[in-house]
């Protein structure tokens, strides 16, 4: 660890943090430019947040210590999983802690504590939406932990960063695996972000929101980081896909001098990837709620597919062993099974 990773570590964290925003802005802009409106600006929700923080906090009296801190950690998580994901180099300080199951974990955690706080006030929009939300994640999780797993058989690895090194700087390899674990992936990533189909971000109704109805008694502050929280999480959301399936540009480990083009070619996918965000939201409608574990086990069942190629080719790799090997490994086991036996033991008094 030297100063420079520790320097483009920090560069990255503040660039997510800007960035966040600025992309809901973008995907916001874009979706009322296709419904022929002139939208508010790419820079609305900076302002929205500035308005909030300038504010006074209004609490409910029966409000808990839980209440209050729940936005500071949802805000925490989220900056923590963002950071986590490799989106301009793959060396920078953090990069031994990104394992894409401790990735779902940062998310459960902060779901976890974002329920609890919506039913903490005791409200009865409240309750529904951390049950749909317990739901929603329920399905989710799954389907997100195939698609990793699918990434995982083809780099042996479930580090986030060895996953990129495999499938961006080594030899350029289709796996048709991948096809359908982009599939799954961008279900998830609407289900988990409050996106059409599965939810509408700027709805209010009592029947259909989920993620509104479990932030309806914050204000002021509060209210700001779980709004930035959110566009943090879709920022998450967005780079962990171009990790998986599009990681051409981002820097190898030493290679400082791409780092300009690493930026430029994150801003790009960034902009498409809004972009066509915007134009899925834009054809569909929003679905019913007991619509959306069917919505979510179609998920599921396209990861699933995404492994199952994978594992048959890895078995077929080890059925086609030379016997010279089978009997080499074989061997190697049987060494080390009469090691074991014959190694000493300590007899208990």
């Amino acid at each position: 660890m030297t100063f420079t990773t520790i320097f483009f570590q920090l560069l990255q964290n503040g660039l997510i943090l800007v960035t966040a925003p600025l992309l809901l802005g973008w995907i916001n802009q874009c979706r009322a430019l296709l419904q022929n409106r002139s939208g508010a600006g790419v820079l609305q929700p900076y302002r929205n947040l500035i308005k909030l923080f300038y504010k006074d906090a209004v609490l409910a009296h029966n409000a808990s210590p839980l209440f209050r801190a729940t936005p500071y950690i949802l805000f925490a998580c989220m900056w923590l999983a963002a950071a986590l994901v490799p989106v301009l180099a793959t060396d920078l300080p953090l990069s031994p802690a990104v394992d894409v199951i401790a990735l779902v974990g940062i998310f459960a955690l902060a779901r976890v504590f974002i329920s609890l706080a919506a039913m903490d006030i005791g409200t009865a929009f409240g309750s529904l939406g951390a049950r749909r939300e317990m739901l929603v994640g329920f399905l989710a999780e799954p389907a997100l932990l195939m698609v990793f797993f699918t990434a995982s058989t083809i780099s042996q690895s479930t580090s986030l960063i060895t996953i990129v090194e495999t499938l961006a700087h080594k030899q350029l390899v289709l796996y048709p695996s991948m096809s359908f674990a982009a599939v799954a992936f961008i279900m998830v990533l609407l289900a988990e972000n409050a996106r059409i189909p599965v939810d509408n971000p700027t709805t209010h109704l009592e029947l259909t929101m989920i993620h509104e109805a479990m932030i309806l008694e914050y204000s002021a502050r509060h209210l700001a980081l779980v709004e930035w929280a959110s566009a943090l999480k879709l920022l998450a959301y967005m780079t962990i896909g171009i990790a998986l399936f599009v990681p051409w540009g981002i820097a190898e480990s030493g290679d400082w001098k791409a780092l300009p083009l690493a930026v430029l070619l994150l801003f790009i996918k960034l902009l498409v990837g809004g972009a066509g965000l915007a134009l899925m939201e834009t054809l569909n409608s929003k679905m019913r709620v007991f619509r959306v574990p069917e919505f979510m086990g179609t998920a599921f069942l396209l990861a699933v597919l995404g492994c199952l190629p994978t594992f048959c080719w890895r078995a077929h790799e080890y059925s086609v062993l030379r016997p010279t090997d089978q009997y080499v490994r074989s061997a190697a086991a049987a060494d080390r099974f009469r090691h074991a036996i014959a190694a000493p033991h300590p007899v208990a008094d």
